[in-house]
């Protein structure tokens, strides 16, 4: 009686083409919009907050009497600040597209977002304040043969388009944080008796209901905070 028997071959092992085995899986970098941080628009952006920041400062500050005027020392103030951080924020821009890597982070957009957010609107009202006292002194008390109109409103020109520049930064870094926030799909609901929490988690295909346990009320959380 003839029986067949299998043979077994060695074969060799087919690598894998997702990287998921390997030590050091390749990272997958999000598609960049232009003007966020990490892109040449982006990069754009931050050197024209930059000159033109560095102009109203300069412009400001080689007048002589600004500073008996109080709405005067606040643009230098703001612009001076709106200076150093554009210019950080560019370096870090030149980084990014000189390594290839991505700065769209949650922490990195949180504080891209902040610090967008403050020196925009201290730009913004330094150049309202000095506005208004550039108006005072030309239309109003017409003494702009004694003063130096001309370099006043420069800088505070000058200042306006620095807020100008910086608003789509802020405006694109706080939809990318708010995009995650919804992306993320976790809402808080409100509490029952006993003070517990439910914290709705859309993990993607389907919402799940996690209850928060505390043994405080809500405004002493702590370290007896439980997920259940």
């Amino acid at each position: 009686m003839n029986v067949s028997h299998g043979s077994v071959h060695p074969v060799d092992d087919v690598p894998t083409t997702d990287g998921a085995a390997g030590p050091n899986p390749p990272r997958v970098r999000m598609k960049d919009l232009p003007g966020m941080p990490g892109t040449p628009a982006g990069l754009a952006l931050r050197l024209s907050q930059f000159l033109f920041s560095a102009a109203a400062l300069a412009v400001m500050a080689s007048t002589s009497d600004f500073p008996s005027v109080t709405a005067f020392c606040y643009l230098i103030a703001a612009t001076g600040l709106q200076t150093l951080w554009s210019f950080s924020l560019a370096i870090a821009d030149v980084y990014a597209l000189l390594v290839g890597r991505s700065l769209q982070s949650h922490k990195v957009v949180c504080l891209f977002t902040l610090g967008d957010g403050m020196t925009s609107t201290l730009t913004f009202a330094a150049a309202c304040a000095s506005a208004g006292i550039t108006v005072l002194i030309d239309n109003d008390l017409d003494s702009c043969a004694h003063n130096h109109c001309a370099q006043f409103e420069t800088a505070t020109a000058m200042g306006f388009i620095t807020w100008f520049t910086a608003l789509p930064s802020f405006l694109l870094n706080f939809w990318s944080l708010a995009s995650r926030f919804l992306k993320c799909g976790a809402f808080l609901m409100r509490g029952d008796g006993d003070g517990a929490l439910w914290l709705v988690v859309n993990s993607g295909d389907g919402a799940e209901d996690r209850k928060i346990a505390t043994r405080r009320k809500l405004f002493g959380l702590g370290p007896e905070v439980a997920l259940l």
